[in-house]
């Protein structure tokens, strides 16, 4: 249940003192703003939108409580709507309530305990759509994945099977040995993209729902064990993998979900560097200050369009075909790095290069 502070009330009403009364009133206990007239509450709802309870009178002039409330209701309809009527006007509320605009209507001369009570209970209702407004939208985005991650499985599981079985068929059928080489490197490769897929999809669920194990980190250590993995990979390919570490404080986090971030970067700065480049390079830097940690990877590769930047850490999103990738790396590193409230940027231009900033703050 949301539990500000104060309840956001607002009270709109074209009698002065009535305005200063009810502030006075419910000033101590509920963060009142008021307004003297239906389009100077609108202005005002447009500066608080997170006021919880809206009180208007009905008969003022220009405009009534609820034609204010028809108004408000499409563009601001979480607020709860509360009609305040001195006059034998049943037929204007009983067609305001039926139309939706209205959580209930209180007599004037409003009574102390009855406006109190109406505030709490309307709050409880606003609070229920609130939180049902954001499991909803949870839902929704949970759904979109779904279905991207069933066109994926179909799209990527399937169609590299379906060309491993026709390069079988042709081994079966072939009596030329480099033909038959030729084809089981392309296997290779085939079974080898399903692989890193698989490994993917392992990784996004352990993310989904492991609990963060936090522990102190050793920079140095960590970033050494990553290159050396890459060692021989950046090797065959001629390119130089850089790496400084500068830490002198201590500082805790998830070390797994270290290792996730910077070994996708590490994999995706080698994947997609230009083929006859020379000078190629992979440069790793970690700054840790202040229970700050600061990791920059920068490459010199292919880099990215920047009509796609947007788009990169997206599920399944590939900005290139140069290479056979999931599109499921940079989306796990932004989902890894939500769980430890770290922010990821990026930089890159056309065949220049790409550099990732990480800010982790220390557990």
């Amino acid at each position: 249940m949301l539990t500000p502070e104060k309840i956001k009330v607002m009270y709109v009403d074209d009698e002065p003192g009535n305005l200063v009364g009810f502030k006075a009133t419910f000033r101590k206990d509920y963060d009142i703003i008021t307004a003297s007239s239906a389009d100077e509450g609108l202005k005002i709802l447009e500066e608080n939108q997170d006021t919880a309870i809206i009180f208007c009178d009905h008969r003022m002039p220009h405009k009534t409580g609820v034609e204010f409330f028809e108004e408000i209701s499409k563009k601001y309809p979480q607020p709860i709507r509360i009609l305040l009527t001195g006059y034998v006007d049943i037929e204007s509320v009983i067609n305001a309530i039926n139309q939706g605009h209205v959580f209930r209507y209180i007599s004037k001369p409003w009574k102390e305990d009855e406006v109190r009570s109406t505030i709490e209970e309307g709050y409880k209702y606003y609070a229920t759509h609130a939180i049902l407004k954001i499991k909803n939208e949870e839902l929704s985005k949970a759904n979109e994945e779904l279905d991207k991650f069933a066109y994926s499985v179909t799209h990527d599981i399937r169609g590299p099977i379906v060309s491993l079985i026709g390069a079988l068929d042709i081994i079966k059928n072939s009596q030329d040995l480099d033909e038959i080489k030729g084809v089981a490197a392309m296997m290779e490769q085939t079974t080898d993209r399903i692989n890193l897929f698989i490994e993917n999809i392992h990784t996004y669920y352990n993310l989904k729902r492991g609990n963060l194990n936090i522990t102190p980190i050793d920079f140095k250590k960590l970033i050494d064990n990553l290159h050396r993995f890459f060692a021989v990979n950046a090797s065959m390919d001629n390119i130089e993998m850089k790496w400084e570490v500068f830490q002198q404080d201590s500082f805790k986090s998830d070390e797994t979900i270290l290792q996730i971030v910077i070994n996708n970067l590490l994999s995706n700065a080698i994947k997609y560097q230009k083929k006859d480049s020379e000078n190629k390079f992979v440069s790793t830097s970690v700054t840790v200050i202040n229970d700050m940690a600061t990791i920059i990877i920068t490459d010199n590769g292919i880099g990215i369009e920047e009509k796609y930047l947007e788009d990169i850490f997206s599920m399944f999103f590939r900005a290139t075909n140069q290479s056979n990738g999931s599109g499921f790396g940079l989306y796990n590193v932004k989902d890894a790095l939500r769980k430890i409230n770290g922010v990821i940027k990026v930089k890159s231009a056309l065949n220049e290069g790409t550099e990732f900033i990480i800010t982790i703050p220390g557990k």
